[in-house]
């Protein structure tokens, strides 16, 4: 019988149970997926398999993976039906996709091999994708990987590091933001969205060119109101963004009235305080500032007050 080492997948592994690029597929050492459902009776098996490379597909490997997925099928086993399936899922809260809702993921190594399934167990859905790959490949490039992606100016001084799969904002000259998914393909190399990039071509493009470049924290909303602290009247803010948008429709002239209406707007939102303060400060000083961080502020959204060096022991 095969021996298999199964467990939860971690946060790092779940977007390789994705289509990635092909620089990424590459450098991983993906083979191809298989992507299977279980019928509506939930007691069906119907897969079908996706090349990537071909080259890596060999007679050890194809046997292999029948016997993976055969074991898995078993009776008491993951995949032996749809109910064991959801088992599985509701019973192991860890293998939840933290971004993915309603999908769960696990790992199966073996000595060569790393299967990544992505599973969800419910009916009409593919109930299965498993992404099969080069076992020390992936885990090189996830041990790469951890060190995040380096974001430098034209002369190679870091300015800041993102988490690969992370995102960032450009700001554009012509006063348009984007956010940009960044992927780590090595510390010298990114893709921003669909282009790869050298880091220090792209540091030199967003020079010429007049852009700015910020990292995206993921813990800010995309937008939220607030009071501007000089006059009181009501604004937008959007996440990565210069500025506000004034609320001319909506603003008083009560700074009372105002600060009400953010606060009710924000809680509708899901905005916390501490949020709405790392927004503003966001906007007013530069997305890359510790004041844009909502981890800094309290319940309150007042500023934590962070210890003197002399106080550390």
């Amino acid at each position: 019988m095969i021996d298999l080492e199964k467990r939860a997948m971690i946060e790092a592994e779940d977007k390789y149970t994705f289509r990635q690029s092909s620089q990424i597929s590459s450098q991983t050492g993906l083979i191809g997926y298989l992507r299977a459902d279980m019928d509506t009776d939930g007691n069906g098996f119907f897969s079908s398999w996706n090349d990537f490379r071909k080259d890596l597909k060999t007679d050890e490997f194809k046997q292999e993976l029948d016997e993976v997925i055969n074991s898995l099928r078993e009776e008491g086993d993951i995949l032996h039906n749809r109910k064991s399936l959801s088992h599985y899922c509701y019973s192991t809260p860890q293998s939840k996709m933290s971004t993915e809702q309603d999908y769960y993921g696990v790992r199966v190594d073996t000595e060569k091999y790393a299967y990544l399934l992505r599973l969800n167990p419910n009916k009409g859905e593919y109930n299965l994708y498993c992404y099969c790959y080069v076992r020390d490949w992936l885990d090189h490039h996830l041990k790469q990987a951890q060190k995040g992606i380096r974001f430098i100016d034209s002369h190679y001084n870091e300015k800041f590091r993102i988490p690969d799969g992370g995102k960032i904002c450009i700001n554009y000259s012509w006063n348009e933001t984007k956010e940009y998914t960044c992927r780590y393909i090595d510390d010298y190399h990114v893709e921003v969205g669909d282009n790869l990039f050298h880091i220090c071509e792209f540091a030199e493009r967003m020079e010429m060119n007049g852009h700015t470049v910020a990292p995206v924290n993921e813990q800010l909303p995309e937008l939220c109101f607030s009071v501007l602290p000089s006059t009181g009247e009501l604004i937008k803010i959007s996440r990565g963004e210069k500025g506000y948008y004034p609320c001319y429709d909506k603003s008083a002239d009560d700074p009372k009235s105002n600060r009400e209406f953010a606060d009710d707007r924000n809680a509708k939102l899901g905005v916390s305080k501490a949020q709405e303060q790392a927004m503003l400060a966001g906007s007013m000083f530069g997305w890359h500032v510790p004041a844009a961080n909502p981890k800094n502020y309290d319940s309150n959204g007042k500023p934590i007050k962070q210890p003197d060096r002399g106080e550390a022991r």
